[in-house]
């Protein structure tokens, strides 16, 4: 019995249609573009409950990798045992409804079921990134008619996947989250993948059916998302964020941004310091600089320009610029917060990193510290680098005060203090006594903290009364009880500076 001679290998698409090449590229390109706008959409959606940290961003992106790994490992097998063309319109629909239904997902979870907060998230993003990661394979396959071109195939295939990548990105980046809230975003995008699945060839009946049903839980998630919970006044390009009137106080206004209080602005009354930390600052200005003498000042991060408003009414004539990252923040703070009616203050938008390099040598009086992405200062801004840029821009008697998060163990807030330590000849630390090393029978429990630094000795008798006078409940500590205090902790340097992992966030995420 003679065996039968192998069936020769088939020039055509199993389906007996190929695939344009304009149109796989269309569909590779944006499946590619799709999976990474919603990848950099999850971390705003995610920041306000988790925090804008490194563990956040590695944990967005690691699951958007296994879902474009998975799914281009499942749909290269599947579009061997399948017509890929029964494929595409499905994995673009289903990926279509559930980015639609994102922000309402993740947003009802986190305020109703937290704990199921990440599991929902990896389904979100697992889910749409790997359907449509499988979008390619499932086109390769319909463009492989001849092995002849089995290398230009994959390799023209791939360069548009990850050239929509890139473009994914960058107008993500760049364009749609400065210009649209993220809700709009997701939605829009989801109703666009569903469009485009009836596009590619839903043609049956059933299909016909099952598109009008997607199409139906597209509009139905958008309207419920409206009403779901954890909304924003205003999405700006780094923050959601809203202002939230006080109950008890008629011209007080809390800047609530990702979930965090960052600032309190009484609109009639700036010298009104509702948060500790301000009112500790403000005893060090008041301490260490002649009463209602005039002062050049710079402050790292704005919010809500609540010090330098109290500048501006406590020291007339006082310059204060500042270096405020957030177009959309001050944007608020001109149309909700006043900040026309405060003279002397000029903001401008730019990282404050940078700015720094751009004062002038001896040019001011006080530095101010207060920025914040998430919970945590922006690690950039706390190496000794960044600290020497203060320093330079420092007249010889003028001091750097900043504003400090840590709770637990205080690592983070001890590494700060020794960073300090390197740039400047005096630093103290102010805060709850056992917080600071004040009262070593209690349990560090951590918070805001405030530290200062000098080239010149600092008066902390009169501030302690200051403190006092301002009802903080603080202490402050200087010499060998800082140096004890912050032991052997890491000075942070631009080549190392592991703030994420030093930082212990309290679990409430509650600032001040």
């Amino acid at each position: 019995m003679t065996t039968p001679p192998s069936p020769p290998v088939a020039d055509t698409p199993p389906s007996g249609e190929g695939l344009g090449q304009r149109a796989a590229a269309v569909l590779v390109f944006g499946s590619s573009a799709a999976v990474l706008v919603v990848e950099i959409v999850a971390l705003r959606l995610l920041a306000p409950y988790l925090g804008l940290t490194l563990e956040t961003s590695t944990l967005v992106i690691g699951i958007a990798l296994t879902a474009i790994a998975l799914g281009s490992w499942l749909g290269g097998r599947v579009a061997d045992q399948v017509d890929p063309h029964r494929l595409i319109g499905p994995a673009l629909g289903v990926s279509g409804v559930v980015v639609a239904l994102t922000p309402l997902l993740l947003r009802t979870t986190a305020e109703w079921a937290a704990p199921a907060l990440l599991l929902v998230a990896a389904g979100t993003l697992l889910v749409p990134g790997a359907l449509l990661s499988a979008v390619t394979p499932f086109v390769t396959k319909l463009r492989l008619t001849s092995l002849a071109e089995t290398g230009t195939v994959v390799g023209r295939l791939s360069g548009v996947g990850t050239f929509g990548a890139i473009v994914g990105t960058v107008l993500t980046g760049f364009v749609l989250v400065s210009r649209l809230p993220v809700s709009s975003i997701l939605i829009g995008l989801g109703a666009l993948l569903v469009i485009g699945s009836v596009l590619v060839g839903w043609r049956a009946g059933r299909r016909r059916r099952a598109s009008a049903v997607a199409l139906a839980t597209v509009v139905a998630g958008s309207l419920a998302t409206a009403f779901a919970p954890g909304g924003c006044d205003a999405e700006t390009r780094y923050h959601c964020a809203r202002i939230v009137a006080d109950p008890e106080r008629a011209t007080g206004r809390t800047l609530v941004l990702d979930g965090l209080r960052h600032s309190y602005v009484d609109l009639q009354d700036p010298t009104y310091l509702r948060f500790g930390y301000v009112r500790a600052i403000a005893a060090v200005a008041d301490t260490a600089f002649p009463a209602g003498e005039p002062l050049a000042a710079h402050h790292i991060g704005g919010g809500g320009l609540t010090f330098p408003r109290y500048l501006a009414a406590a020291r007339p004539g006082t310059r204060s610029l500042v270096s405020e990252i957030d177009a959309g923040v001050v944007r608020i703070d001109r149309e909700q917060l006043e900040l026309g009616a405060s003279g002397g203050i000029d903001v401008r938008v730019e990282d404050a990193r940078l700015g720094l390099k751009q004062l002038g040598t001896d040019s001011r009086d006080l530095v101010v510290g207060d920025a914040f992405g998430g919970v945590s200062v922006p690690w950039h801004l706390t190496t000794a680098e960044a600290l020497r840029d203060v320093h330079r821009a420092l007249r010889k008697d003028g001091l750097y005060v900043a504003n400090l998060i840590d709770h637990g163990r205080l690592a983070f807030a001890r590494a700060e203090v020794a960073t300090l330590a390197e740039v400047f000849g005096h630093v103290a630390v102010m805060g709850a006594p056992g917080d600071i090393g004040l009262d070593p029978a209690a349990t560090p429990v951590g918070g805001n903290m405030v530290v200062l630094a000098s080239d010149r000795p600092v008066d902390a008798p009169a501030i302690q009364r200051a403190l006092d006078a301002r009802e903080t409940g603080w202490r402050i500590a200087t010499g060998d009880t800082v140096t004890a205090w912050a032991g052997d902790a890491p000075v942070l340097t631009d080549d190392h500076a592991p703030v994420d992992q030093l930082l212990q966030p309290h679990p409430t995420r509650t600032v001040q």
